[in-house]
Parts: structure tokens; sequence; C-alpha cells
């Protein structure tokens, strides 16, 4: 479901081959790139981000919908990653590995950026849904969007966080505990107490 449009920063690289390959010989396997990567070669770093970074830029807009620290929060997330690929312990998981790290960066800019705007450190500026949702998305996803990003910014953040993940990225919810960090039963609380929110918002 395509709910955004961006253009990351991401620049043109010459990758250098590796040997192992992906299944569809289209380049070297995300395995192989994070041993490379492990072993110092700047190549598979930059290729690890040139794969990646339209996701983790995907990802960042749904939860950080056209917010200025989005570019940012991307490039802060693979430096993260970088710095800690060796407690990878699944190389070939690196992308739903980024993809948590991405979801966890982003809960932690949305509680700096309440606590700002709660000492008057900086304005709240209100989600616009004609920008969050796309003009080619059929009615019911659009109406389902709407609703969704209406009422985001009124939920604490992992209710915030985890809804996203749950109305908009389609997650299950194991996959939303691991990429958020929190347990099957604490997430379940928290899109329970979202959704309720979301039910009283559209019968009003």
């Amino acid at each position: 479901m395509t709910v955004l449009s961006f253009v990351p920063r991401t620049e043109s690289m010459t990758l250098t081959p590796a040997k192992q390959q992906t299944k569809s010989g289209s380049g070297p396997t995300d395995a192989a790139l994070v041993v490379a990567a492990r072993a110092g070669d700047a190549w598979a770093r930059e290729a690890l981000f040139r794969r990646y970074a339209r996701l983790a830029a995907g990802l960042a807009h749904r939860i950080l919908p056209f917010d200025s620290e989005v570019d940012d929060l991307v490039q802060d997330s693979f430096l993260y990653a970088f710095e800690r690929l060796g407690t990878l312990t699944n190389p070939q998981a690196f992308q739903s590995w980024l993809s948590s790290i991405v979801v966890r960066t982003a809960g932690k800019r949305l509680r700096r950026r309440r606590l700002q705007v709660r000492l008057g450190l900086r304005t709240n500026q209100p989600i616009d849904l004609d920008e969050v949702v796309s003009r080619t998305a059929p009615p019911d996803i659009a109406a389902e969007l709407r609703a969704v990003y209406g009422i985001v910014e009124r939920l604490p953040v992992e209710e915030r966080v985890a809804l996203i993940l749950r109305r908009v990225e389609r997650l299950e919810i194991s996959e939303i505990a691991l990429q958020m960090g929190l347990s099957v039963s604490t997430v379940k609380r928290r899109l329970s107490a979202a959704e309720a929110r979301l039910d009283r918002a559209r019968n009003r």
C-alpha cells in the first residue's frame, strides 16, 4: 500500500561485486554485505544503504509524516546499525533489524518533540491529511488512513507507533513487538487503547 511519496537522499554509488549472490542474481545477499561491512569494506556499507534507504525513508515518513527531521532520522538509523553490525546474530535479517532501529529511533524523536512542545521550545504542527493520503488510494484505504492519521497526534507515543505499524504497515502483532522492543502483551494493550480512541473518533 502506497501512502506517501518521497525522494530519499540517496547518492549514486559504485559497488564492488561480492561472490555470494541473491537467488535472483541481482547482487550480493544481505548476509554477504553484512559480513563484508563487518570486515571494514566501505562498499558493502554503501550497498546496504543504497538497498534499504528507500525502505527506511518510507517507514520513517509514515511514522512521522513530512517531519523535517525524517532525513536525519534515516541517516542516524543507518549510522547506529553500522556501528552495531557485530550484534546482529543473523546477517540475512538486516532488513527487519534496520526497520526496528528506524521504528525505535522515530519513537525517541517523537518523545523528544513532545517534550519540546510542552516546554514551549517548539510548536506542534498538525498533520495535513490531504498531503499524507495518496489521491490514488482506494476509497476504503483512504478513509482508514484519514482516520488513523487524524488521531495519531493525540496518542501516547507507543500507541501511535503501534497503531501505524498495525493499520498502515499491516504488520502482525508479533512483528510489531519485535520492531518496538516490547512484549506481545504490551503491544496488544497499546493497540487496544489506540483502537478504542480511533473508534470513539469515528463515532463523533
